[in-house]
């Protein structure tokens, strides 16, 4: 749960990779100071500033904005800096005698790199100041914690920095330099008068900053888009709130003074143009890519520290890049209905112009209209697709295999990995105007949540183009044309999906450091279980029967209660030493049956407290049979990530809502992938 802090409060971080995020009513100056216990720096080098944005461990952006981002690597500052302090000016011109008292308050927000928040702070009670020490990150006893700070200055940066130590000449040197650099990024960034946002459709990444965001998706019952605001009653969120700080405008929110909307993703090289902004110039015929019009599409062309989390990064911004392309179009669509309308309403309002060639006239006129904004919006939206696609294609073979899907070749390859990528791939996730541009729907690891894979439902295919149907043609052979998905075809849908996450998840953790359990208790699942079984992948028989449930929710509940305790008493070393410490996975199996009260009461407390120490769960049932527990089932059915074994549009995105079609991670019909990757992991444990 991330912690409001008032001003002089502290809280523990946990991390020591974060980002900061800062949010003003106004366009604000960042940086960072890095100074020794007593918050005194050294000299200008100890300052991260627009003019001189990377320090040991800090990153800050180059312009005064808004939304502010900058990521920090604690580990990595000096061992003599005790106190990493983030300030905010009001840039030259910007404040005027008010400071920033004549503008909302602003707030920061602290986060780990996966968007989960820590803690935030909102400036209040600011009045004639231009410049404040937000927060402090500070060291204590070999741990990191922040503290609200919200000491402000009239005097400005200089005031600011000589209250830190630099000498009143040094501090006001550095204070101009610093104003100097954002008035020339400013005026660089300006557009020319004849070229109105010309170029602004490649973005522009700053460097060093990881984009820590998971493809954040939820849950929205029966393909409802969800509602805005996290903590509603049925979506389930993965990683950030909509309005998280330093995500760019939302969808659908005018530019400055009322100009064009825009959807772009605000931090990367080869964001796709939006209706409204003026696209490069076309190539000319047979140039070579990126020397007119878009740039080249790159693999890994995103901020990170390891190739791994740049091309995490990059699939994030492909994700949202679509969304915000695709609400553009749609948006521009509704623009074009509406309009129409009114223009109609306008002919048929007055009885003389109902009538004769006039009104014929207006009313062909008004189509006309609305066809060519159609046709503007769908060819911008169709030059987006096309730039987004050409960037799969370049992104998708480069993928690792914990990235990968299971029909890549990177798996044929595959040998077991020496540490624990930082992210797992879940499947696929398209949209209904792009239905052939796939975006990986990848989850940060270790998983804070558990799954819940819906096997109950008959799926009813729909006439014209369905994803489902295609699908299960895919999957279930040709013999399937029309009419639903049984009832059992998609419960053995539903624990074969169970069973090619389960494997990701073994293969992509180094052998030994991942064990996998399963709970069958009407022993049914063996056919799906056979690649586990062969390989030798599963640590025990599945259990079988209520006998099995109870011992098996016994053992993995012991475990968590044990190492709960090891950790909050750091007395690792006393765990007994039949202890199994490899994180577990369990799988359960038909249920509820063989599930009384305690066993789901057990379930419950698997999923609320195993991830923290290593044990995940993963329910493979009918939601709708299970309804005999009542509103006891209620919050574990909420605590869990709801996927689907055919495709489902039941995910929305946090930014414009969209309900975006899940594709599960099954592998190619008639592939042998998943037993070779378990072969080979097999070999190497046993090695």
């Amino acid at each position: 749960m991330t912690a409001e802090l008032v001003r002089g409060q502290n809280h523990p971080l946990g991390h020591t990779r974060v980002e900061v995020r800062i949010m003003a009513g106004g366009p604000v100056v960042a940086g960072v100071t890095l100074g020794d216990e007593q918050g005194r720096l050294p000299g200008a080098e100890a300052v991260a500033h627009p003019g001189a944005p990377s320090r040991s461990g800090v990153d800050v952006p180059r312009d005064a904005a808004a939304e502010q981002r900058m990521a920090m690597d604690l580990e990595a500052v000096p061992a003599a800096v005790h106190r990493v302090s983030v300030l905010l000016a009001l840039p030259t011109g910007a404040a005027g005698p008010a400071g920033f008292g004549a503008a909302a308050a602003p707030s920061v927000a602290v986060t780990g790199l996966d968007g989960t928040g820590i803690a935030t702070y909102t400036l209040t009670g600011l009045g004639a100041e231009t410049a404040v020490v937000a927060i402090e990150l500070y060291r204590r006893q070999g741990a990191w914690k922040v503290r609200a700070v919200g000491q402000g200055y009239a005097g400005g940066l200089a005031a600011l920095l000589h209250d830190q130590g630099l000498g009143a000449p040094q501090a006001a040197e550095l204070a101009a330099v610093i104003e100097e650099a954002v008035g020339a990024g400013r005026a660089a960034a300006a557009p020319a008068p004849s070229a109105v946002r010309k170029g602004a459709a490649r973005g522009e990444r700053r460097s060093g900053r990881p984009e820590g965001d998971v493809p954040p998706v939820r849950d929205t019952p029966s393909g409802q888009a969800a509602p805005a605001a996290l903590g509603a009653a049925s979506p389930d969120v993965l990683a950030k709130d909509r309005s998280s700080p330093g995500d760019g405008p939302a969808a659908g929110t005018p530019g400055p003074a009322g100009g064009p909307i825009d959807y772009r993703h605000p931090k990367r090289s080869s964001a796709p143009v939006s209706p409204g902004v003026q696209p490069p110039p076309a190539a000319a015929p047979g140039a070579p890519p990126g020397q007119d019009g878009p740039p080249a599409p790159v693999a890994g062309d995103a901020a990170g520290w390891s190739m791994d989390e740049r091309l995490y990064n990059q699939v994030w911004g492909m994700f949202e890049d679509l969304a915000r392309t695709v609400a553009a179009y749609r948006s521009a669509v509704d623009f074009a209905d509406s309009r129409r309308e009114q223009e109609l309403d306008a002919v048929l309002a007055d009885p003389r112009n109902r009538l004769g060639s006039a009104a014929g006239t207006a009313r062909a006129a008004a189509r006309d209209r609305h066809a060519q904004l159609v046709d503007r919006a769908r060819a911008a939206l169709d030059r987006d697709l096309a730039q987004l696609a050409a960037e799969s294609d370049v992104v998708e073979p480069a993928l690792p295999p914990a990235y990968a899907a299971w029909s890549s070749p990177v798996w044929q390859g595959y040998h077991a990995p020496l540490e624990r990528p930082m992210a797992l791939r879940l499947g696929d996730l398209h949209l209904p105007e792009a239905t052939g541009l796939r975006i990986p729907m990848l989850v940060r690891l270790p998983l804070e949540r558990g799954l819940w894979i819906d096997s109950g439902g008959a799926v009813a295919l729909r006439e014209g183009h369905d994803p489902e149907r295609e699908f299960a043609r895919r999957e279930l052979g040709s013999a399937l044309t029309d009419g639903p998905v049984d009832e059992a075809e998609r419960r053995r849908l539903a624990m074969n999906t169970a069973v090619a996450i389960a494997a990701r998840l073994l293969a992509v953790h180094p052998a030994g450091e991942f064990a996998v359990q399963v709970i069958d208790p009407g022993g049914t699942a063996a056919p799906a279980l056979a690649p586990l079984l062969e390989t030798g992948s599963l640590c025990a028989a599945p259990a079988a029967g209520a006998a099995g449930v109870a011992a098996v929710l016994e053992t993995l509940t012991r475990r968590v209660d044990l190492v709960q305790m090891a950790v909050r008493s750091r007395a690792a070393d006393a765990l007994p030493a039949d202890l199994d410490t490899a994180e577990q996975l369990l799988i359960v199996h038909d249920f509820p049956h063989g599930f009384d009260d305690r066993a789901v009461t057990q379930l419950r407390y698997l999923a609320d407290e195993g991830p923290a120490v290593g044990v995940h769960l993963m329910m493979v049932a009918d939601r709708a049979q299970a309804r005999e527990f009542g509103p006891v089932l209620d919050p574990l059915w909420r605590a869990l990530l709801r996927i689907t074994p055919v495709p489902d549009a039941h995910l929305a995105d946090p930014w414009v809502g969209h309900a975006w079609t899940y594709e599960p991670p099954l592998a190619p019909r008639g592939s042998q992938v998943v037993r070779h990757a378990l072969g080979r992991l097999a070999e190497a444990r046993r090695s």
